[in-house]
């Protein structure tokens, strides 16, 4: 890891157009050979005004991730959707970089960023969905502490695709 230092804000509406950027940019490069690449434009078409919407409303779970002054990436985490799942753990619901940022500690930091803010809401695990077939995404969870737990789903995004859910004792 560089020595890079992050910084992480709750995200407002004038962060849409740079999250809407990197969510684009990133899913191009991280899933390029998992989601198929007429389903990644058409998504990143929808981006601008999806942020938009989601920037609109109160946001206590949305953050950016800023490097030197500039927005690289955006991170959010909450309670999870999961049935199996009590109000003792968090969902780590999205973490997207630039890809210029990729591999540079950048995603680490944010991780950590994330587990305290759950240790500081008394949350004892996160769980994070991840594609099966992303394997660099599961090699990076499982530097940052989590593991498979068994439980997984199909969602479709083009084509089906197996995910699996992660989780880290905090």
């Amino acid at each position: 890891m560089d020595n890079k230092t992050a910084t992480f804000r709750l995200a407002v509406l004038t962060d849409a157009p740079d999250m809407a950027e990197i969510h684009a940019r990133s899913w191009e490069v991280a899933y390029k050979d998992i989601i198929p690449a007429e389903y990644i434009k058409e998504k990143n078409t929808t981006r601008p005004a999806l942020w938009q919407c989601i920037l609109s409303e109160e946001n206590t779970t949305r953050y950016v991730v800023q490097t030197d002054g500039k927005t690289v990436g955006l991170l959010a985490f909450g309670s999870p959707d999961d049935d199996d799942l009590d109000d003792s753990v968090y969902d780590l619901q999205g973490l997207y970089l630039h890809p210029t940022v990729f591999r540079q500690g950048i995603g680490a930091l944010a991780t950590n960023f994330a587990f305290n803010a759950a240790r500081a809401l008394g949350k004892t695990a996160m769980v994070v969905w991840v594609f099966e077939d992303n394997t660099n995404s599961v090699i990076f969870y499982e530097k940052c502490g989590f593991v498979a737990d068994g439980k997984t789903k199909t969602l479709s995004y083009g084509k089906p695709l197996q995910c699996i859910r992660m989780r880290c004792e905090l």
